[in-house]
């Protein structure tokens, strides 16, 4: 750091022509800036300027060094204009860690818009099944759903809370009839969602007469809801989906609600990043952005939801 003062002192001094006027102009001590160019000069073991009371000479060795130091100053002011422009105007490389289901159905229709309103921004998403490391440089926040946080130094944003339904498809239920209530479950194929939120062969439902957990088993577990909505559609069993991963096939008829009385697996989806302090403007109108579109999306799904006719029983 002290090199670095230095340099700017030398090449000041040249600019200005005197000890003096370099020193006002950097408000600071003749003294100052003598003494940088003897640290300079020792530490570089050569002589970099003539000096006199009336004139200053550079040396051949003076003169090569200025133009490094001017190279290297403008270098720094450069790195350093765009380091904290990256706090005021959307640029560069957005990188995202979401979960899969959360990144397809909330994440994805969320950067539509903010690619859209901010193009000088690319984004690079990953998804994965792990709650995400913040803190080892891979990533610049994460969106995920979690029934609670725990707990690290990550700043946190509230977007909304979800949750999941029972689903069958209409051959299933046709072929082994339709539970009543949550006990009849056990009598049923379950298949099942290994995630680190809940446990996998707990069921608990909430419904009018309150909370009910079941212990189920099931010739199928998955590690995402996509894969375990095909599984259910396949008509192998009755499984658990978010919201949003079971609506269009509740739309469309492939798969039909089970118990609908009851829900399951309530979850909260936050964004979250590491440090409130100097926030990257990216990362900043990224947070806005979910802020302001996933409750949307969040209760647009529950309205869908109540909206659609729950199919016929099976005879």
């Amino acid at each position: 750091m002290e090199t670095l003062q230095n340099m700017r002192a030398f090449v000041r001094i040249i600019e200005v022509g005197s000890f003096t006027a370099a020193a006002e102009s950097m408000n600071t001590t003749t003294g100052v800036m003598s003494r940088a160019i003897t640290e300079l000069e020792a530490r570089l073991r050569t002589r970099l300027m003539n000096r006199s009371t009336r004139r200053l000479a550079l040396t051949s060795a003076g003169e090569s060094y200025l133009r490094r130091c001017r190279q290297i100053l403008a270098d720094i002011d450069h790195a350093e204009e765009e380091a904290s422009s990256a706090h005021k105007r959307p640029a560069g490389v957005l990188r995202i860690r979401s979960l899969p289901s959360v990144g397809h159905h909330y994440v994805l229709p969320a950067l539509t818009c903010y690619h859209t309103q901010y193009p000088n921004v690319s984004i690079e998403l990953s998804l994965s099944q792990q709650m995400p490391d913040l803190f080892d440089g891979t990533s610049d926040m994460a969106v995920v759903a979690a029934w609670l946080l725990p707990d690290s130094d990550l700043v946190s944003h509230f977007l909304g809370s979800t949750f999941s339904i029972l689903c069958a498809s209409p051959d299933y239920v046709k072929r082994h009839s339709e539970p009543v209530c949550p006990r009849d479950l056990v009598a049923h194929a379950c298949l099942t969602l290994r995630t680190p939120a809940f446990p996998t062969h707990e069921w608990v439902l909430e419904g009018p007469s309150g909370v009910d957990r079941i212990h189920v088993l099931g010739p199928v577990q998955t590690n995402t809801a996509e894969s375990l909505a095909l599984a259910i559609r396949d008509g192998i069993g009755i499984g658990i989906l978010p919201v949003y991963s079971a609506l269009d096939a509740l739309r469309d008829g492939t798969l039909v609600r089970v118990l609908p009385d009851h829900i399951l697996q309530r979850m909260n989806v936050y964004a979250l990043h590491p440090s409130r302090k100097f926030i990257d403007a990216k990362v900043r109108t990224w947070v806005e952005m979910l802020r302001a579109r996933v409750p949307e999306m969040i209760s647009r799904d529950v309205e869908a939801l109540n909206s659609i006719a729950r199919a016929p029983q099976a005879p």
